[in-house]
């Protein structure tokens, strides 16, 4: 087997990567105190309260705002449970309070779709989505959190025991199930608000924040020598589309 030829990301993709962490673990400088795992589990623990919140100040109780309250709730309870039984070491990371501020910040323009939907800011009184579209959010939202938490679940417990490339189960057709699941996740949320913003907030993580991380991993997994192989039998998101 030849040895592995390490691949460098793209450059902007390494640029954008450096001002991410820079703006998630060093933002004001100073001590890391705070653990990043801290404030994307606030984000989530506060996500239930928030959506109430907004259906009483609003007094939107309509089927919507309630399927949006136990889709995104649930999937934010999900999250923390997930922490509870196998936690990502990429969390454990200590960073400043300027990034742990950031990172809780950045993490609350999820926060908008919610918003939208609850509000009157659409203007759109009186409007009932359709039965099929919340049959379709519902049906998305937990097919997507069932593909993230069990490829994280392979991932972490996997790597615990043996280092190297994972190229069976969750991973067999795609590079990265996990961040599939995510996208998966909050794209049936979009849906149902059935309003472009949110699209735009999701364009900006999958783009910046997700794409951006991908390309970062894939170049660090380019040392492996089963690595040119795996990802010629593979893609990046969606299976058998290489």
């Amino acid at each position: 087997m030849h040895a592995a030829v390490k691949q460098e990301p793209p450059r902007w993709a390494s640029f954008v990567g450096a001002y991410n962490a820079y703006m998630t673990q060093n933002l004001l400088g100073g001590s890391r105190r705070f653990k990043i795992a801290w404030a994307i589990n606030c984000h989530k623990a506060l996500t239930p309260a928030v959506v109430v919140l907004l259906m009483l100040g609003y007094q939107n109780f309509s089927v919507a705002a309630w399927v949006y309250l136990a889709l995104h709730g649930t999937y934010c309870l999900c999250w923390l449970l997930k922490h509870v039984a196998f936690r990502d070491p990429r969390w454990e990371m200590r960073v400043t309070i300027g990034g742990a501020a950031f990172t809780f910040v950045l993490l609350a323009t999820y926060w908008v779709a919610p918003f939208l939907l609850i509000s009157n800011v659409l203007n759109r009184p009186g409007d009932v989505a359709p039965s099929w579209l919340l049959a379709l959010c519902i049906g998305l939202l937990v097919l997507g959190a069932t593909v993230m938490m069990t490829s994280d679940c392979q991932k972490r417990f996997t790597l615990r025991y043996r280092a190297g490339l994972i190229t069976e189960g969750m991973f067999k057709r795609i590079r990265h199930p996990n961040y599939l699941g995510e996208m998966m996740v909050y794209a049936s949320l979009a849906l149902l608000v059935r309003h472009w913003i949110p699209w735009a907030v999701l364009a900006y993580w999958w783009t910046c924040v997700f794409l951006v991380n991908m390309l970062l991993i894939e170049a660090s997994l380019s040392r492996y020598p089963e690595w040119a192989e795996y990802r010629r039998r593979t893609s990046m998101l969606i299976p058998w589309v290489v």
